[in-house]
């Protein structure tokens, strides 16, 4: 039979940058410099929010929960990205690549679902400040951070079960430096377009919500702090939702863009660089903004350093 899926006998071939390869050592100390930037920062907000008693509230929980996440959609990627860079085999197994696909997409979706939860937090802390402890109580964000886990697992698990029935005939060469869920599709030799049509679908539902509920959520707190009289309140307000406007600029922005548009409207270099700001340098520059702009932060910063000094 033709159609037999035989991708299950071998390894994928990740071509990456290997067609430009005066670019991959450069890039490749690229990516290693911001993915040990990604893992010093993400373990410090993870540290901090759990070593410092005036970080124990919901912003900051979730705020780990993120950490969680990046570190571990970076992990998914960096290192057998730096391996193929800096090795002549470019290959992933099989299983490798199916893993690889699942996870890095179950992370990705979890983050979508994540950062809308955190504009509902933002929008409880403006607009009702006084039963902000009281709607944001433990158990509700224990529950909201599950949802969020569950919802973008159970993307995944959707998306590539489509995906694994597919039959390759052997076709193994994937041009990206990952295994990416889309590419993996297009390398069967049976008509995608029906599967396609319903991973679209799904992406549409796992962005289009999330991005409906942080939209209204910001238009709600944009007409509360216009309401505010005094202009420390409205500073505050701005200084309370300015980190997570510029974290979700940064991933929805380069998402949308790269998996919302019609598939031949970019080329794949493109592809491979978008990837590259939202899965490489996004998970870099989170940890960096919500510290630099956060004086709790850098208070629980200095006190963990004192006790280190004492």
């Amino acid at each position: 039979m033709e159609t037999t899926n035989e991708s299950a006998d071998g390894d994928f071939i990740l071509v990456g940058f290997s067609e430009r390869p005066e670019l991959e050592l450069i890039l490749s100390l690229f990516v290693l410099a911001f993915y040990s930037v990604t893992l010093v920062g993400n373990v410090a907000i993870i540290s901090l929010s759990i070593l410092d008693g005036r970080l124990h509230t919901p912003m900051y929980f979730f705020l780990r929960n993120l950490s969680v996440l990046d570190l571990c959609f970076t992990t998914s990627i960096v290192p057998q990205m730096l391996v193929n860079m800096w090795g002549g085999d470019k290959k992933i197994s099989y299983a490798g690549c199916m893993v690889q696909y699942w996870v890095a997409l179950a992370l990705g979706s979890t983050e979508c679902v994540l950062l809308a939860v955190m504009a509902v937090d933002r929008y409880v802390a403006v607009c009702w400040p006084l039963r902000y402890a009281t709607i944001m109580h433990p158990k509700l964000c224990h529950l909201l951070a599950a949802a969020s886990w569950s919802s973008g697992f159970a993307n995944s698990f959707l998306q590539s079960s489509m995906a694994m029935v597919l039959p390759r005939c052997g076709n193994r060469r994937v041009d990206h430096f990952f295994c990416e869920l889309l590419i993996i599709v297009k390398l069967s030799c049976v008509d995608t377009g029906p599967t396609e049509s319903r991973m679209f679908i799904a992406r549409l539902i796992i962005l289009g919500i999330p991005v409906s509920i942080i939209l209204t959520s910001y238009f709600c707190i944009a007409r509360a702090v216009v309401k505010m009289r005094s202009a420390e309140g409205r500073k505050k307000a701005f200084g309370t939702c300015a980190s997570h406007l510029m974290v979700v600029s940064l991933f929805y922005g380069t998402i949308m863009f790269l998996y919302l548009q019609p598939k031949d409207n970019y080329s794949q270099d493109q592809s491979k660089a978008l990837a590259v700001l939202y899965m490489i340098l996004a998970p870099t520059l989170n940890p960096l903004i919500y510290t630099l702009r956060n004086k709790d932060v850098k208070k629980a910063i200095r006190k963990v350093m004192g006790k280190e000094q004492v």
